[in-house]
């Protein structure tokens, strides 16, 4: 019973990181950046919802929506003000380093707002634990709640990205940029939205993070941040499906990893996993290959 509940926490543990790693696969399908800030726009979310409960013993569900709102609004202005004007820069690099810069305005802003004591998350999560095989097993009500929520969202994304126009948009986008906007398609209004999402999801990932395991500091979404990064290139960044499949089993190899081997390995194992992908399959799991026309 022992593996079963590992194997239960690996995948609760992996949602959460699938629920990032799909803002970072959709931002780079669509805008070809990497935004590293991604992670502590988590942190941003946590700490907004924490503060509303506390602080204005604001309604769960309110804050976690206005948590939601902050972060998306967030994500947008990150992308406006310190992405947009990279968007044709010669090189990579650029926005690489200004996504790193943009990660430690945010971690510095959090300290000086927050301070830098570990405060505990309040877990707002309701639902009750489930026992199954005569109680020998239990499933935590956050576990539930968790692999649910990462299962109702990537469905959601998948259905907003193949049947609405906004999404198309984003198919096109991510197609040929230049294509998508002779034929009409609002390029920096979908890259915006794209960032929106992403930011807004960020929010759910750290709230779920948090509830799971209740300590927030400035820090926290910072390894998080990015295993979920690990998560979307093992699956095949880009992909859907393969963000919430990388998280998923990204998850369960560190929690195997904590059980079985050691706890203070268990990231490099995570690590030595996928560069193991990487040697046998570059392009992830659900990655493809694309061929450049000359």
């Amino acid at each position: 019973m022992s593996f079963i509940s590992y194997l239960i926490n690996g995948i609760s543990l992996g949602s959460v990181y699938a629920i990032i790693a799909l803002g970072y696969t959709m931002v780079y399908g669509i805008a070809k950046m990497l935004n590293f800030a991604h992670g502590d726009v988590i942190m941003i979310g946590a700490y907004t919802v924490l503060t509303l409960l506390t602080g204005a013993g604001m309604n769960p569900y309110l804050a976690v929506l206005i948590g939601m709102g902050t972060c998306t609004v967030l994500g947008i202005v990150i992308e406006k003000v310190a992405y947009k004007p990279l968007r044709n820069a010669s090189s990579s690099l650029a926005v690489l380093i200004t996504a790193i810069g943009v990660s430690y305005l945010l971690q510095n802003t959090a300290l000086l707002i927050f301070g830098a004591d570990t405060k505990s998350f309040i877990n707002i999560i309701t639902c009750p634990s489930v026992s199954l095989a005569q109680g020998e097993l239990t499933i935590t009500g956050t576990t539930i709640v968790t692999i649910i929520t990462c299962l109702v969202i990537m469905c959601g994304l998948m259905l907003f990205v193949n049947k609405t126009k906004p999404g198309r948009a984003m198919k096109a986008v991510s197609e040929d940029r230049g294509a998508a906007q002779l034929m009409g398609v609002n390029v920096n209004a979908t890259i915006s939205l794209t960032f929106a999402i992403g930011s807004g999801l960020a929010a759910v990932a750290g709230v779920l993070l948090c509830s799971a395991y209740p300590s927030l500091t400035p820090y926290t979404g910072a390894m998080p941040g990015i295993k979920a990064f690990v998560a979307a290139v093992f699956g095949g960044i880009g992909s859907i499906p393969g963000a919430m499949i990388g998280g998923i089993l990204l998850g369960i190899i560190e929690i195997l990893g904590k059980a079985y081997i050691s706890s203070q390995v268990a990231d490099a194992i995570v690590f030595a996993v996928l560069i193991i992908v990487l040697l046998v399959k570059p392009t992830g799991l659900f990655g493809k290959n694309i061929q450049e026309k000359v």
